[in-house]
C-alpha cells in the first residue's frame, strides 16, 4: 500500500459523516481490516447476485452503479465519484449483491468485506452503527429518487437528477458532475436528443457550462429553481 493512497483513503474516510458521532475512531480499523484495490478502466469491483458482500468507499476514480432490468437488460442507475460510499452486509439480514459495481475510470477502491467488519467489531462494535447509518442514508437517497421519478416532469427531473450527482468541485470550486449526455439520459429516462435539447436550454440560461463527459453548475440555485417549478 502506497503512503499516499493511504493518506488520501484517511483522508476520505475523515469526510464520511456516516463513520463518524460513534464516540470511537473507526477510521484506523478500516484501513488496516479493509483492502485497498487499484482497479483499472472497465474492471467490475463486483457483481449482482455476488454473494459476497460488505461496503464500498471510492477513494479515486469513478463507479458505474448498474442493476438488471426485465429482457435481460442492464441499466445504468447511478455514479459514483471519491467520496462515494455503498454496500450492504448479511449482518442485518438480505440476501446477495443488489448491484453490479463497475469503474468507469483508474480507480482506488476501499473494500471492505463482512468479514473485514466483523474483525472491527471484535473491538469496535460501533461499526455496526456507522454501517447502520450508511444504509439509512442510501435508503433516504433512493425514496428521494423515486419521488423524482414519479413527481417530475423531464426536464425537472433532469435538474434535480444534476443537482444529485452533482458531488465534486471544478478547479473554480463550482459542483460539477463528470458523466456523458448518454449514461446522464439512461438515469433519467430520457433520450439522448431529449437531454441534449435541455442542456441547450440550460446553457443559454446560463444555468451550465457542459464539456463532452463533464458539466458544470454554474448557477446551482438556478438549477435548484428549475427542479422546483
Amino acid at each position: 500500500m502506497e503512503k499516499f493512497d493511504l493518506a488520501r483513503a484517511r483522508e476520505v474516510l475523515g469526510r464520511q459523516k456516516w463513520l463518524h458521532d460513534h464516540g470511537v475512531d473507526l477510521i484506523e480499523p478500516l484501513l488496516t481490516h479493509a483492502r485497498l484495490v487499484d482497479f483499472q478502466a472497465g474492471m467490475w469491483t463486483y457483481a449482482e447476485g455476488d454473494e459476497d458482500t460488505g461496503l464500498l468507499i471510492v477513494i479515486r476514480g469513478l463507479v458505474h452503479v448498474l442493476c438488471q432490468a426485465p429482457g435481460e437488460r442492464q441499466v445504468l442507475l447511478g455514479s459514483v465519484g471519491a467520496g462515494g460510499a455503498m454496500g450492504q452486509t448479511s449482518r442485518f439480514g438480505g440476501g446477495p449483491r443488489l448491484v453490479t459495481v463497475r469503474c468507469v475510470e483508474n480507480s482506488l477502491i476501499l473494500l471492505a468485506s463482512d468479514r473485514a467488519l466483523a474483525q472491527i467489531a471484535t473491538t469496535r462494535p460501533q461499526i455496526w452503527k456507522a454501517v447502520a447509518a450508511l444504509a439509512y442514508l442510501r435508503s433516504r437517497d433512493l425514496v428521494q429518487l423515486l419521488a423524482e421519478t414519479i413527481a417530475l416532469p423531464p426536464r425537472q427531473r433532469l435538474a434535480a437528477r444534476m443537482i444529485r450527482l452533482a458531488r465534486e468541485k471544478d478547479e473554480s470550486g463550482k459542483p460539477m458532475l463528470r458523466l456523458s449526455q448518454e449514461a446522464l439520459s439512461e438515469m433519467v429516462g430520457l433520450t439522448r436528443k431529449t437531454v441534449n435539447g435541455y442542456f441547450a436550454e440550460f446553457e443559454r440560461e446560463g444555468l451550465i457550462r457542459h464539456t463532452y463527459a463533464s458539466t458544470v453548475l454554474l448557477d446551482p440555485g438556478g438549477l435548484q429553481r428549475v427542479a422546483e417549478s
